[in-house]
């Protein structure tokens, strides 16, 4: 569910989804200049021959657990093969010693695609008897499939050269420009260290041609030279600072959590906290997940499309607890009105998030999973845990849950979409992997399935990335086999990279995407009906010419790709499609035709506050 991952790529034509891939990044992750090519660290399995399709492997159901990327963590030389006769003393090029390095780093898969300028990676690639290349069909498939990405000869606008260090500086945690083939045994070191440690964040590492056919005695034990950075790491917190925090829990009579993608590796320690203390758990998109969103003290998200009563918590708390969140303007609205009344306690493991947007009362710059784990170790059995009561509180919130609970409405056979992530959750049993485009269809499948655990949920999010959703389950497959992947997508995202197709058909990858087709750009139509008297503006995505018609055929653009493919147009048609869908083994497409209509409720107006939340409405009626 959680790995390092690495993204080789050309850079000329990724330059343009390379901002895109980066910020979209649900996991540490280190790019290569070279290559697209996106790692990540797995359990050791058996080589298996390099023809061999993944789709054939048999391959056991497994958790992929959260590793980081450290000296101490790096495997053995890999074996010596037929392609690779030379042995630990002799000269290899610097391609195949970025190779090595990755499988010392625990690399079994690779999403990379091939270029002139870096061939030698992939040539290299072909002799390792441990890693598997996936190969997308566009390098933006690659990024997303990794999240994370990126190459170049330097100085001579050459072929596909683009000075990636300096267009990537902003968008990137680190930046590195291999100028010695010697270096890249250390580089690739640090770079996995560098992607996992602290705030997760990609990494870029610039490899030219010419250092990739250099010849060279690869050093495998050259220490890391990051003295600045490790001295800057956060520290544990104090016990005096976490004391402080359980002191103000003890004034509050209306606590809330706040939590976001920063506790996407601390689940077990936040449950553990919400059980002793019963302070009630809303989350960002981001953090969905990472508190069960079927547990009676789950508030479910927050923020512009946040359920009522989240929000109607925020703003009536006296404490509210920010865990790994940034105080975003989806989630705040009008800043200065929101969490109003409550003192703010504001733990994360990046200084710069601290105070950003929003002035905590209390600030702890430290890693989540300790500030909790610390945090329940004075809790355990102490008189303070004892004397905690929340009991008017919990029942002030579920009567909210109870008046405002999410909702839809029916017309005839037509299928509201809600309804369909609805089936799909009972269905699945709200177990899937469940990854997204951007847009309306995105919002409902935050509203209406069922998130359990951390990194369930894959979106771009505060991003944005449309065509995020089919690369980003592909490799979420890749990553988990034997667990059910959907791609919930709309029609404007799943056509961004609809490529991919091919990919999960030739190694039968079994993610199911599920279209919530409307023929139209829905969350732009949404604003348009609310704020623009709906004035069609390039918002239309079907063919202008016949709008009977469901353009374009995904359903004949599947079985091109040799993926099986329905649609169905009737609300009785659901369940029975949904179930053909998840029994179907490998691909399978579904295309619902829902209206577009439709708009995401409740909505909080950008810019505004809880009194300005929208509660009803569509476009059949605004």
């Amino acid at each position: 569910q959680f790995q390092p991952s690495l993204c080789l790529t050309e850079i000329s034509p990724l330059a343009q989804t390379l901002a895109a891939a980066m910020a979209a990044a649900t996991s540490p992750a280190v790019a290569f200049s070279g290559a697209t090519a996106a790692a990540m660290p797995k359990p050791a399995r058996h080589p298996l021959p390099r023809h061999q399709p993944v789709s054939r492997r048999a391959l056991p159901a497994r958790v992929v657990r959260c590793c980081a990327a450290s000296p101490a963590a790096t495997s053995a030389a890999p074996p010596a093969t037929a392609l690779r006769p030379w042995g630990p003393s002799e000269p290899r090029k610097g391609a195949d010693i970025l190779v090595e390095a990755l499988e010392r780093c625990g690399i079994v898969d690779v999403f990379a695609y091939p270029g002139g300028a870096s061939m030698e990676i992939h040539q290299a690639l072909t002799r390792s008897p441990v890693i598997t290349n996936h190969l997308f069909r566009h390098e933006q498939g690659e990024a997303f499939a990794a999240s994370g990405v990126p190459r170049r000869m330097i100085g001579t606008d050459a072929f596909q050269e683009t000075p990636i260090v300096e267009v990537t500086r902003s968008i990137t945690k680190h930046n590195y420009l291999v100028l010695d083939v010697e270096d890249i045994p250390r580089v690739i070191q640090e770079a996995f260290f560098l992607a996992s440690s602290g705030r997760p964040g990609p990494v870029l590492v610039d490899i030219p041609k010419d250092i990739q056919q250099q010849m060279a005695v690869p050093v495998w034990d050259t220490p890391m030279s990051l003295p600045g950075y490790i001295a800057r790491l956060p520290k544990p917190p104090s016990t005096e600072s976490l004391e402080q925090v359980l002191r103000l829990v003890g004034e509050s009579r209306r606590p809330i959590l706040y939590v976001g993608g920063g506790c996407a590796a601390s689940g077990e320690e936040l449950r553990r906290f919400v059980e002793l203390t019963g302070i009630p758990v809303t989350t960002t998109l981001m953090g969905l997940g990472n508190f069960p969103s079927d547990d009676p003290l789950s508030l479910r998200m927050l923020g512009m499309h946040g359920t009522v009563y989240a929000n109607y918590a925020v703003d009536k708390a006296d404490l509210l607890l920010a865990f790994g969140v940034r105080f975003d303007d989806r989630v705040t609205g009008k800043i200065e009105a929101f969490a109003s009344r409550s003192k703010i306690v504001h733990i994360d493991i990046d200084p710069a998030e601290i105070g950003k947007n929003k002035q905590p009362h209390v600030s702890i710059c430290a890693d989540v999973k300790l500030a909790l784990q610390g945090l329940n170790d004075l809790l355990n059995g102490s008189k303070a845990q004892q004397g905690l009561d929340f009991g008017p509180w919990h029942k002030e919130l579920d009567q909210q849950k109870r008046e405002f609970p999410l909702g839809f409405k029916t017309f005839g056979e037509a299928i509201p979409p809600q309804y369909a992530i609805q089936v799909l959750d009972e269905l699945t049993k709200g177990e899937a992997i469940i990854a997204t485009g951007v847009g309306q269809h995105q919002m409902w499948a935050a509203q209406y399935y069922t998130y359990k655990r951390p990194r369930q949920w894959l979106s771009s999010s505060g991003l944005g990335a449309m065509g995020f959703g089919l690369p980003a389950a592909a490799g979420a497959a890749v990553a988990n086999p034997g667990v059910t992947v959907v791609d919930i997508d709309g029609d404007g995202s799943f056509l961004m990279n609809i490529q991919e197709l091919a990919l999960i058909r030739i190694e039968n990858l079994p993610v199911k995407v599920m279209i919530l087709n409307n023929q139209h750009l829905g969350m732009v139509v949404q604003w348009e009906d609310r704020f623009y008297k709906a004035n069609r503006a390039h918002t239309y995505l079907g063919n202008p010419e016949n709008e009977s018609e469901i353009y374009p055929d995904f359903v004949t653009i599947a079985k091109g790709f040799n993926v099986p493919a329905v649609r169905v147009t009737k609300k009785s048609e659901v369940t029975a499609a949904i179930k053909k869908m998840l029994e179907t083994p490998g691909p399978y497409l579904l295309d619902i035709i829902v209206p577009h209509q439709e708009h995401v409720l409740p909505m909080i107006p950008s810019g505004g506050a809880f009194k300005d939340m929208i509660m009803e409405g569509d476009g059949r009626t605004s």
